[in-house]
């Protein structure tokens, strides 16, 4: 498949915003929970502030992979059978709660609604944020289950790919989430940089599991199946048009094996193993390190998306191979 810059931006900002939302909210929680201790400067309203940011980010990228932006509401009519209208409807609602309990945690209009058992209170920003949270987990699987659900596209069509766009999205929030309390003095860096560091292990393990089940996959078509005639011995010169055409524009890349090769490389590396030896060696004042971490992390998430398309064949290229 040919790769479509916008989509990648938005699937990895999207991911990024998500999985920062998720960071500061868990950690709300285990604060409320006694397990973590209340922070010295909670920029958790902040932190969601910026969580819609990248995510208004992921949005306007999304348009520029519209042919005619100014309908780019009616993508939500078909959501009762598709995955994209789903998404349509998914990230406004997640921003907006997001945009919401940022708010209400900056803002002095937070106020405690109700007793959770005798003595945990919980406020109007943790019931919101627990209504972007589900938002945030119905998005994460539209915009996985956009490509999972394409049973023609066997590189994309496995619970795989969701699992790495949930596990990719939360690395690289839990990671951003670390440079910031690295920033601020939150207090609660060892518990980000920890989940950051788990985050990004499984989604190694994952994505490397990924790519051991693509290289093994075997086309079920050939040449022959393609054209429906059976001669064993059929060799294509031609695809029987004078020039290109948006089959050949759309699903067919131009790119070489050595250059597939060194994106296979480059996201492992920077997705995952750089991140990973920057976040062990990282403290509290390690703002630098932190930051640098989700840079390259970010880059290399890029990198994967990017591989993501090139990786996965279209049956309709058997046909498409030669342009006469």
């Amino acid at each position: 498949m040919k790769p479509a810059i916008s989509v990648i931006f938005l699937t990895t900002l999207i991911g990024a915003g998500q999985g920062l939302f998720l960071a500061f909210y868990s950690a709300d929680w285990f604060v409320l929970l006694g397990i973590l201790r209340a922070p010295l400067n909670d920029y958790s309203g902040h932190a969601a502030a910026l969580s819609v940011l990248l995510l208004a980010l992921g949005l306007a990228a999304s348009f520029f992979h519209l042919g005619h932006p100014e309908r780019a509401w009616r993508a939500a009519a078909m959501w009762r059978s598709s995955w994209l209208s789903r998404e349509v409807i998914a990230l406004p609602a997640a921003m907006l709660l997001i945009l919401g309990y940022a708010v209400l945690k900056i803002s002095a209009m937070d106020s405690i609604v109700l007793l959770l058992g005798e003595s945990i209170p919980i406020s109007i920003s943790m019931v919101v944020g627990f209504g972007a949270v589900l938002a945030i987990c119905t998005l994460f699987v539209c915009t996985a289950m956009i490509y999972a659900c394409l049973k023609f596209l066997r590189q994309w069509h496995s619970p795989l790919t969701v699992l790495n766009f949930l596990l990719m999205g939360c690395a690289s929030g839990f990671t951003l989430a670390s440079a910031l309390a690295s920033y601020s003095q939150d207090g609660r860096f060892a518990y980000f940089v920890g989940m950051a560091i788990f985050l990004t292990l499984a989604a190694l393990i994952f994505r490397f599991a990924t790519l051991l089940r693509n290289k093994g996959l075997r086309s079920p078509s050939s040449l022959q199946s393609a054209i429906g005639v059976h001669h064993p011995t059929i060799r294509q010169i031609a695809q029987g048009a004078m020039g290109g055409s948006f089959n050949t524009r759309a699903f067919i890349h131009n790119y070489g094996a050595s250059i597939v090769r060194l994106a296979r490389r480059g996201f492992l590396l920077l997705g995952f193993v750089i991140p990973l030896l920057l976040l062990q060696i990282s403290n509290e004042s390690s703002i630098l390190i932190c930051s640098l971490a989700f840079v390259l992390q970010y880059l290399g998430l890029l990198a994967e998306r990017w591989y993501f398309f090139i990786e996965a064949e279209h049956p309709q290229n058997l046909y498409y191979q030669m342009i006469s």
